[in-house]
């Protein structure tokens, strides 16, 4: 089985949708002469040609508007946006159109697009290009919302999002694109939306994490086992919108104790939603309060100081051991 980096194993789940269906394209800044500006999308210009893998303007509204035109006419656009906190351009016309659509025309209307777009810091980028607001979308009804971990289930899970028939938000972490290979089999594969993955079993704590803060929180668990001899469940949210609730709780309910981490801001982040899910499926598993480390409530650092800003495995560990010692 061949191993491959996050870009390396998204550009296999794009050439294997355009192969297999002539109504899937691309389109984006800078997507076709230079393969995106992560190279996600290289060689596919070459060859699909232009007509359906389109540079566009830089003009994140008018690209998204056009996605939403096309997939009205059973077309099936994925779009790239260069960064997530440039989606902030196109807000209007992801809320208004491409999240609505559907419902607004009582189902007439179809609107089968995917959204992609690299989010969060760890490449020392400047302002606006290291956000992670997938709060935002996860708030809209009518969007999907997807953030894989590593190659293996971005490539499955980007499948899973062109053949899905909802319009889906595929945050990728650009931290992790050429990170770590990891082995991604040949043949197709696809992994089902809305459903978390547990990435290891365990019965002292439950330890939830996603996209590339997954990274930390596995390299913590390894030390909290061997070290600390704390045997953590570790779970991979993988989407965010809908939210698996059942394999949350589950988890809570067996182990009694939850850390959350991610790195988008604490305020209204994506650990407050699964707090209210555990207090409302497991609450009276629970034998502590439950612990989220994430982002601080303010704007993205400058490179010079991002890593006080973004949870690490000594973090994590510091949260866990606070979360088991108490009675």
């Amino acid at each position: 089985m061949p191993q491959r980096t996050m870009v390396e194993a998204l550009n296999l789940a794009l050439d294997e949708a355009m192969s297999a269906d002539d109504s899937v394209l691309i389109m984006g800044q800078d997507v076709g002469v230079n393969g995106g500006v992560f190279r996600v999308t290289k060689g596919l210009h070459e060859q699909y040609g232009r007509d359906r893998v389109m540079d566009t303007p830089l003009a994140e509204c008018g690209i998204i508007g056009t996605a939403v035109g096309m997939s009205v006419y059973g077309l099936k656009p994925v779009v790239e946006i260069q960064f997530s906190g440039f989606t902030m351009q196109a807000f209007d016309q992801i809320e208004q159109n491409m999240a609505r659509l559907h419902n607004r025309t009582m189902g007439r209307f179809p609107m089968r697009m995917v959204l992609r777009t690299p989010y969060g810091g760890g490449i020392r980028a400047v302002e606006h290009h290291s956000e992670s607001r997938e709060t935002y979308w996860a708030h809209t009804p009518g969007l999907k919302v997807v953030i894989p971990s590593g190659p293996r289930n971005a490539r499955a899970l980007l499948a899973a999002a062109i053949d899905d028939p909802d319009p889906v938000i595929f945050y990728e972490p650009k931290a992790v694109y050429r990170a770590f290979r990891e082995d991604v089999p040949e043949e197709r594969e696809t992994m089902p939306i809305g459903t978390s993955q547990v990435v290891r079993e365990g019965k002292d704590l439950t330890l939830i994490s996603y996209g590339a803060m997954m990274r930390p929180a596995r390299e913590a668990v390894e030390d909290l086992v061997d070290e600390h001899g704390i045997d953590v469940e570790l779970i991979d949210l993988l989407t965010i919108s809908p939210m698996d609730s059942e394999t949350l709780c589950k988890s809570v309910a067996k182990t009694g104790r939850c850390v959350i981490v991610h790195e988008g801001h604490r305020t209204c982040g994506i650990a407050s939603e699964i707090i209210a899910r555990i207090n409302e499926g497991a609450f009276e598993y629970l034998e502590a309060p439950i612990k989220r480390l994430t982002g601080y409530d303010i704007p993205f650092p400058y490179f010079q100081t991002e890593q006080y800003f973004l949870p690490d495995a000594d973090d994590i560990i510091e949260s866990v051991r606070e979360t088991m010692a108490w009675e």
